[in-house]
């Protein structure tokens, strides 16, 4: 198969995956491990993350909500301080990678899930992480991001409109992301989808997709 193109998540493939954060936060809060996962999980098209993810909610707004949903759990927990550990640690690895598929003649871009929070597409709290994730971002062909687009994965619409921002067909592309449902509908479109759990692993599918050895 010719691929020409390679579609990257953000949070959890380019950089570190945010639920690592999230269970550090749930233990300083003495909250069961998972519970953020748990939370956004229940009810997810319409619950406080997802409409956040849309920019129907602003950050106080998310705050408020996310805690009423965590009490519904038993738990005490605010949406702020979700946010305030939500940006990942770059990997090295995967940026190489992207300069060697540009340098390679790839297309490559970006579909993220992001909330209108932090210093842009990649929700940095302070100046130096937002530098190099805009770093990063200068490198893609085209974004979408859910909090612009005001959809998010795994809703089969955004896939659909980067194939056609970027005039590809889906059989032509490879997706990465850290969650399995939002490959499945990436899978589903005619894309040959990455489920990504470590930097190595997703490395070295992409690199046998394409017959490279990356990075």
């Amino acid at each position: 198969m010719k691929f020409t193109t390679v579609i990257f998540d953000f949070g959890g493939v380019i950089t570190s995956s945010p639920f690592e954060a999230f269970n550090r936060l749930e233990a300083e809060k003495g909250v069961p491990q998972d519970s953020v996962r748990r939370i956004n999980s229940a009810n997810p098209d319409d619950n406080a993350w997802a409409r956040f993810e849309r920019a129907e909610l602003d950050s106080a707004g998310f705050d408020e909500a996310f805690a009423q949903e965590a009490l519904a759990h038993g738990l005490e927990l605010r949406g702020a301080d979700v946010l305030a550990v939500l940006a990942g640690d770059v990997r090295p690895a995967m940026v190489e990678t992207l300069d060697r598929l540009k340098a390679d003649g790839f297309t490559i871009s970006c579909i993220t899930n992001n909330v209108p929070a932090g210093k842009g597409a990649g929700m940095a709290m302070d100046d130096e992480k937002a530098a190099a994730v805009k770093a990063i971002m200068l490198r893609f062909d085209h974004i979408i991001e859910s909090s612009k687009a005001g959809v998010r994965k795994p809703d089969p619409r955004i896939y659909q409109m980067m194939c056609e921002a970027l005039d590809v067909a889906p059989s032509e592309c490879i997706y990465l992301d850290d969650l399995g449902i939002n490959c499945k509908p990436a899978a589903a479109l005619g894309m040959s989808a990455i489920k990504v759990s470590g930097e190595k692993q997703a490395l070295g599918d992409l690199g046998r997709l394409l017959a490279m050895d990356l990075p």
